[in-house]
């Protein structure tokens, strides 16, 4: 009897802090996300010295209830959930921990409440809270993006490097230290600055030959620049299309052995969150997680 009190509890605040289709779910998160603006917006005041030197003690007093707040919704999290460790491992595990212990290693290191900021990060739950998530298939796509073109973005960038360093060595010779070239670091850092179109700002090549180079590095980085704009947009589409293709061959599929209509294949997600492997995005209605068969509703 005390062990089904235990879980009743446990469950209750599983389904207020981790669940956002409830009321007192959607509550909660609402509220917290209004504690981590707020909590920003106080590191923020705080950087501003006119403001800070008039209402220190009232800044730092809201820094630490956010963070007191923030310590114990960490603790409820660990506690409701079967696998603590895995939630502790996890992506939003480690957000929590970062932006809860900044202010108590400001006991040890002077300036580390600045890192509160990181709280920023736990603002990724509101695409939970509007129902987002089933939305994201872009960010999906990107992502397959970016993996399917990393050799070739790394190719290029190997190659950017190679041309800043001879570029750089090459004004180093031709400017020298007179002009503010003092060495060729310095240079190379100037020539990667230049072909990225930052720009260094506090030397600039003062010969005919060294203006002309620079042109020309110039020019160069606007070709640069697109370049691996391009390389990722190549493989966004060809994983759009990939994507599509599947979901057209799902489809047909269904229809041949289902006899189905193609809207019955729209499948509604929610943000039910398993309280064991800790999945999200449950179809609506469902009893059992689709990741590893613990039951959703005890």
């Amino acid at each position: 009897m005390e062990s089904q009190k235990n879980n009743n509890w446990k469950n209750k605040i599983h389904e207020v802090i981790y669940e956002a289709d409830t009321p007192s779910g959607k509550l909660f998160d609402i509220l917290l996300l209004v504690f981590i603006i707020f909590s920003i917006v106080l590191v923020m005041l705080e950087s501003i010295v006119s403001i800070d030197r008039e209402y220190h003690d009232l800044l730092y007093i809201g820094e630490w209830v956010v963070t007191i707040l923030f310590s114990i919704e960490y603790i409820l999290r660990i506690i409701s959930v079967k696998k603590p460790l895995k939630y502790v491992t996890s992506f939003f595990g480690i957000i929590d921990l970062l932006s809860t212990i900044p202010m108590y290693l400001s006991f040890a290191f002077v300036g580390s409440q600045a890192l509160v900021t990181l709280r920023a990060l736990r603002l990724l739950r509101v695409f939970r809270i509007l129902k987002l998530a089933r939305y994201l298939g872009a960010s999906n796509h990107l992502r397959a993006s970016l993996v399917a073109s990393r050799v070739k973005i790394l190719v290029f960038l190997f190659a950017v490097v190679i041309t800043s360093v001879i570029f750089g060595t090459i004004m180093y010779l031709v400017e020298g230290e007179a002009n503010g070239f003092d060495n060729i670091p310095k240079s190379v850092y100037w020539c990667i600055v230049t072909l990225t179109t930052v720009g260094f700002g506090d030397i600039a090549p003062q010969t005919a030959l060294g203006q002309l180079i620079t042109s020309f590095i110039m020019i160069l980085g606007y070709g640069i620049i697109a370049v691996p704009t391009g390389i990722v947009s190549a493989e966004y589409v060809r994983a759009g299309k990939k994507s599509d293709e599947e979901n057209e061959a799902l489809i047909a599929n269904n229809n041949q052995q289902q006899k189905a209509p193609t809207k019955d294949l729209i499948v509604h997600l929610n943000s039910q969150h398993c309280s064991n492997c800790h999945v999200s995005n449950h179809r609506d209605n469902a009893d059992f997680c689709y990741n590893c068969g613990n039951q959703l509703h005890p």
